[in-house]
């Protein structure tokens, strides 16, 4: 879980880097997505999913990696107990193809992504974009679907938008 000093909080850079306000915390482009993630109240499930599988140290990286980051209300929407069952040692393996399936080589901004583009994430399967004016969304391989809540959240290494659904790859 992140502590809440984790993350800077001085007034005098935040508004001079272009930052985002995401989950109560400023997210800034001199942070890498990981440490930009960890000040989020609204990603503390993504976090300490990511911990479990193990993916800080690639998602610290150089990159560039777009990330779609599912809000804690998103696993909310999960089976009950799913959340707890995918944080277990033994189902490391489906947590890790979980995750790198909201993670797309590359620096895709919203204006990056258009209607129809099929984008092939680190896990191998693809997204479809569906753009309907300034609104994205993301249909996954099973035809479920994501809409970008934050668009546009920059980080030293890449790109995160912020969903409102986990995403799920066909296998």
């Amino acid at each position: 879980m992140p502590r809440k000093g984790d993350m800077g909080m001085s007034g005098d850079a935040m508004s001079s880097t272009g930052g985002v306000m995401v989950g109560g915390a400023m997210m800034t482009p001199d942070k890498d997505i990981v440490d930009n993630a960890g000040g989020s109240a609204d990603h503390t499930t993504l976090v300490a999913a990511v911990k479990a599988a193990g993916l800080v140290e690639t998602l610290k990286s150089a990159g560039p990696f777009t990330v779609f980051a599912p809000t804690n209300a998103a696993f909310d929407k999960l089976p009950a107990g799913t959340v707890n069952s995918l944080v277990t040692p033994e189902m490391k393996p489906t947590l890790t193809k979980i995750l790198t399936y909201h993670v797309v080589p590359g620096r895709l901004t919203a204006a990056d992504l258009k209607n129809g583009q099929v984008l092939t994430t680190v896990e191998g399967e693809q997204l479809t974009v569906m753009k309907s004016g300034s609104s994205v969304m993301l249909k996954d391989a099973k035809g479920g679907m994501a809409t970008v809540t934050i668009p546009n959240v920059m980080s030293s290494n890449g790109v995160t938008h912020v969903i409102d659904t986990v995403l799920m790859p066909a296998k």
